[in-house]
């Protein structure tokens, strides 16, 4: 999630402003206070309508575009766009405006919105600190080489988005292009739309290949070839004990499954977007959609009915079971 679209999510008082005046009158009578699920939804809402804006706005920006034709047909999209994420949240426009209004004047339903966007997101609020590596969520790592390596896999590590861990990056831009690939199943005979949400899928995974999106810009192939990386010099580190060597090598195998996934919904999303048929591209949205599940989750390769960290199986779900194992002291 860039920081434009953080800033989109803390825009309530100008979305507020430009409501029609009959809502803000309505809220100025009775706001009855939003329930966490209405708010979470609306943090989901608010994230894809930045990304979608941000979609858009990269697209405004280039020069075969300055036409007046493609910059009506360009806002045109925003329009339908915007329209479908609140209907696929079982959103109206009045309802929407209305839960705005709520939250940018009710701090305590603001700050829970704000947490609702780090949750949905991956991405703190623009002026707050990013969570240190000890918090939540970070692991325990031995003294020494081995727990450098595992720390640069799991809770920190220089380049990512707000220097998080390699694998919890993986994560999230796996999260986003998983999101992104089944927006883009719910039209399968808008070929726009789907190109569009191709397009968000490539930079999840890849933003060398497509620069802008909904994603960090890290992208889950760079992140799990870091993890890959990382925890194989973990194991050959200094005072490595076999079960750790072992664990690592599993979790190498499921990172190195998820690069030659990435590759392939890539592949994918870019037949997609060089389409011409709706009824082709939707197919190939749909193997888009199950391999960017499978970036997480994994998939039973050979048909035994479970799917462990094995060659063309394990997913990062699996990377971060075998980290645990291997700082467990492995089984």
């Amino acid at each position: 999630m860039t920081l434009r679209q953080i800033a989109l999510a803390l825009s309530f008082a100008t979305t507020a402003a430009i409501a029609a005046p009959q809502v803000a009158r309505t809220q100025q009578q009775a706001s009855p206070p939003l329930s966490r699920q209405a708010i979470a939804t609306l943090a989901k809402v608010q994230v894809l309508i930045g990304a979608t804006h941000d979609s858009i706005d990269a697209q405004l920006a280039q020069a075969r575009n300055k036409k007046e034709e493609s910059l009506e047909q360009l806002r045109e999209s925003l329009r339908k766009q915007v329209e479908t994420i609140l209907a696929d949240h079982g959103l109206t426009d009045v309802e929407y405006r209305r839960m705005t209004f709520i939250v940018s004047t009710d701090p305590v339903a603001r700050q829970a919105f704000d947490s609702a966007v780090v949750a949905a997101s991956g991405a703190p609020i623009p002026g707050r600190t990013a969570a240190p590596a000890s918090a939540a969520g970070a692991v325990t790592v031995p003294d020494g080489p081995i727990g450098t390596h595992v720390g640069h896999v799991m809770n920190a590590f220089g380049d990512t988005p707000n220097r998080q861990g390699l694998l919890p990056t993986a994560m999230s831009e796996a999260r986003v292009a998983a999101q992104h690939a089944q927006l883009a199943s719910r039209q399968p005979t808008n070929l726009d739309y789907m190109k569009t949400h191709a397009a968000h899928v490539i930079h999840a995974i890849d933003p060398t290949i497509v620069p802008t999106g909904p994603g960090a810009g890290y992208g889950v192939k760079k992140a799990a070839l870091g993890t890959a990386t990382h925890i194989e010099l973990a194991a050959g580190s200094p005072g490595a004990t076999p079960a750790q060597a072992m664990h690592a090598g599993h979790v190498a195998v499921a990172a190195r499954n998820t690069v030659a996934r990435s590759d392939q919904i890539v592949a994918l999303a870019q037949r997609v977007q060089a389409a011409t048929d709706a009824g082709a591209a939707a197919r190939l949205i749909g193997q888009i959609a199950s391999l960017s599940e499978q970036l997480v989750a994994g998939a039973d390769a050979n048909g035994d009915g479970r799917i462990t960290w094995g060659k063309d199986e394990g997913g990062l779900q699996h990377c971060d079971e075998h980290v645990r194992l291997m700082l467990g002291g492995g089984r």
